[in-house]
């Protein structure tokens, strides 16, 4: 390559970072100061011209068993990350996740001078459904309410599993102007939605609380989230099937945060 020889092209390349590249260095010059510093330089294998094809290709046969092993590892890696953040049951983030999530949106809306909004979830008479209709009933009742809550956030909210039936969504840059329209279009998706059940269906409903707070006025993620459920509680007693905000917050314009 003009202006650029194999070491120089294999420091770049592992400089790029991303999907790795399994380099054979050929070359003329032998020696082990020249092993050593290609070495340095990054290459996986190194060939002497001239170059001998059988070797060449059993060389790059090893080559692609090391890359497939790397791919396996990075899949495995993932599976297991999966698993570590996510509930099982609905596919949302667990409860150990979404409260992470939390405090790294409360840092960076900190940092950068945002509203936060936090809404609280729970499915109404819950334990009756799964006195009526047994607990495999029940976990198709979380899974298909949990689809319906996450299909009315924003592509970059959060939303996880709190505990039992209750659910914590986290909103970075939404403010007290759009947080009670994002909840009731959680709560309508939900009430929208019927669960099969033997010989039928059924539908539930769901009550919110939700809390926003300004850049200016921003309080612990923690005592937001005891906002929200303080908001949700106050939605249970007035009936159910409805959202609650907590407390007037004044009209701020929402900011669309990237994750």
């Amino acid at each position: 390559m003009p202006g650029m020889d194999g070491l120089e092209l294999t420091r770049r390349l592992r400089a790029l970072g991303g999907t790795y590249t399994y380099v054979i260095l050929l070359t003329g010059e032998e020696g082990r100061e020249e092993f050593l510093t290609a070495m340095e330089a990054g290459i996986d294998d190194y060939l002497t011209k001239p170059v001998d094809l059988d070797e060449l290709r059993a060389r790059l046969a090893v080559g692609k068993r090391v890359l497939d092993l790397q791919e396996e590892l990075r899949c495995a890696l993932a599976v297991s990350e999966k698993l570590a953040t996510t509930d099982a049951l609905t596919g949302l983030l667990n409860r150990r996740t979404i409260l992470e999530r939390g405090d790294e949106a409360f840092a960076q809306a900190l940092r950068q001078g945002y509203p936060l909004s936090v809404i609280m979830a729970d499915i109404d008479y819950f334990k009756q459904v799964n006195d009526r209709h047994g607990h495999l009933v029940g976990d198709r009742v979380l899974a298909a309410v949990a689809g319906a809550l996450h299909g009315g956030l924003r592509r970059y909210d959060c939303l996880g599993r709190y505990g039992g039936e209750e659910f914590l969504a986290i909103l970075p840059g939404c403010a007290a102007v759009e947080v009670a329209a994002v909840a009731e279009r959680m709560r309508a998706a939900v009430a929208g939605r019927e669960v099969e059940v033997d010989g039928g269906s059924i539908r539930v409903t769901t009550s919110l609380g939700a809390v926003a707070s300004g850049p200016d006025d921003l309080p612990h993620i923690i005592n937001l989230i005891q906002l929200a459920d303080d908001a949700l509680y106050r939605a249970k007693a007035a009936g159910r099937n409805r959202v609650e905000c907590h407390g007037a917050y004044p009209p701020s314009q929402t900011v669309n945060v990237e994750p």
